[in-house]
């Protein structure tokens, strides 16, 4: 991890919005952060299956680790943490449902991209920061990757939306590998006719 890009956005007050792909083990870019800086609000999508609910969801949650539902009201208490100050972090690359996002190009292809990382950016003046946690040969642990944004994002959502693709992208592309490629990245979102 590479706390001179951290210290500089905390250093600002407003609040940090990690961004991430499906890329390594994503999870510990969010444990890492929360071990060594504090209190991180995570986005998450709840299982499907109740039985399974419970199980995912308290495992996630970790000391100064919260983790937000994709919902209406996990979204208010992304925005209530970059209101005070803190981290919050998403995966980038998760579809969202039908209106939440707009098409933007993903390698080339139109993929259906949330809009809510910009919004939430530029809400709170938060300061928007790439991760990815690479899993290191023969269980030798994880190395978190950081990088600034390119550039403030645009107030157009799709031009957003497709700058943070492009970074994304260029984040798959330092570990092919370790992307989740098996992730429906080009699905139609729920309720798309």
């Amino acid at each position: 991890m590479q706390p001179g890009l951290i210290d500089a956005a905390r250093s600002t007050g407003r609040g940090i919005v990690f961004l991430t792909p499906h890329l390594g083990c994503f999870e510990v870019t969010a444990q890492g952060y929360a071990a060594r800086f504090g209190r991180i609000t995570v986005l998450y999508r709840p299982a499907r299956k109740a039985w399974l609910r419970e199980l995912v969801a308290t495992a996630r949650v970790r000391e100064h680790l919260a983790a937000a539902p994709t919902t209406l009201a996990g979204v208010k208490q992304m925005l209530k943490a970059l209101q005070a100050g803190e981290a919050v972090g998403l995966l980038h690359d998760q579809v969202p449902p039908q209106g939440l996002g707009v098409w933007a190009p993903f390698f080339g292809q139109p993929a259906y991209t949330m809009t809510l990382s910009a919004r939430l950016a530029q809400q709170t003046g938060a300061t928007v920061l790439l991760a990815w946690g690479e899993r290191l040969p023969w269980g030798r642990g994880y190395r978190v990757h950081l990088r600034a944004c390119s550039g403030e994002l645009p107030r157009d959502p799709a031009q957003a939306a497709a700058q943070v693709n492009r970074e994304m992208e260029s984040l798959i592309r330092e570990c092919p590998s370790q992307y989740l490629w098996g992730y429906a990245r080009y699905k139609q979102p729920r309720g798309a006719a």
